[in-house]
């Protein structure tokens, strides 16, 4: 099973956005897939409740709240033959507490927001990550700055923030009113009609294949995980 978790202990910067889009994409392909949600507001479990029926089923575990009638282990379990979790943290995420977890992750992406204190945040974030949290591996490790308008003068200070890290800077997300909708909705931008999500939709690419990436690099043994190659113009384009 890949295991990929959202963090920025700065919160609003968009990591249910990022799980649940994330979350949408793997479960329309056929991969079967897990939402985990500690974030205590739910936002991604109020996702997942808003989601029609005759969409992809994703496992929604709210890890916010304290289970009733059973232990916490097993509420938190995954279903079986689960082939990707994504983990939706909290603000004011102690990364120390989450260490554990943090090390067995295959993934770590972390949204930045175009802003002084977000690009502070982020760059603290990474740091600890690296010297407190000690993951072996920092390549499993990238960011992403989120609701950028590129042409903005704070956007290129973030480019070029990001850009100077340690760890990989892979995309750039949109600030689109197609988030909007698909929250409201309860579905991923893959999963929208219309042409008006096909550029916001192409900036997701290097995500899905920098995903793909760290799945091919897990060790492989009977519960090794599928990685899903990313779409091509061929699959974007039937997507609208």
């Amino acid at each position: 099973m890949q295991r990929i978790i959202v963090l920025n202990p700065k919160g609003g910067s968009g990591k249910t956005t990022l799980a649940t889009n994330l979350a949408a994409y793997y479960a329309s392909h056929g991969i079967k897939t897990a939402l985990i949600d500690y974030d205590s507001q739910g936002s991604s479990t109020d996702w997942i409740e808003r989601r029609p029926d005759h969409y992809a089923h994703i496992q929604c575990i709210s890890a916010f709240r304290q289970p009733e009638g059973v232990t916490r282990s097993f509420a938190m379990r995954t279903d079986p033959g689960t082939e990707v979790a994504i983990t939706d943290t909290p603000g004011a995420l102690e990364l120390m507490k989450f260490s554990s977890m943090l090390n067995q992750a295959d993934a770590i992406l972390i949204p930045v927001l175009p802003s002084e204190i977000d690009i502070r945040a982020a760059t603290d974030c990474v740091s600890r990550l690296l010297t407190k949290v000690k993951l072996a591996e920092p390549e499993r490790i990238a960011v992403l700055a989120n609701r950028s308008r590129t042409n903005t003068r704070i956007y290129q200070k973030l480019a070029t923030a990001l850009g100077s890290m340690s760890i990989a800077f892979i995309t750039t997300l949109r600030d689109s009113q197609n988030y909007i909708s698909s929250a409201e909705k309860g579905v991923g931008l893959f999963e929208m009609q219309g042409s008006g999500v096909l550029r916001d939709i192409k900036t997701w690419q290097p995500v899905i294949e920098w995903l793909c990436r760290q799945g091919c690099e897990l060790q492989r043994g009977e519960n090794a995980s599928r990685p899903v190659a990313p779409p091509d113009d061929r699959q974007l384009k039937e997507s609208v």
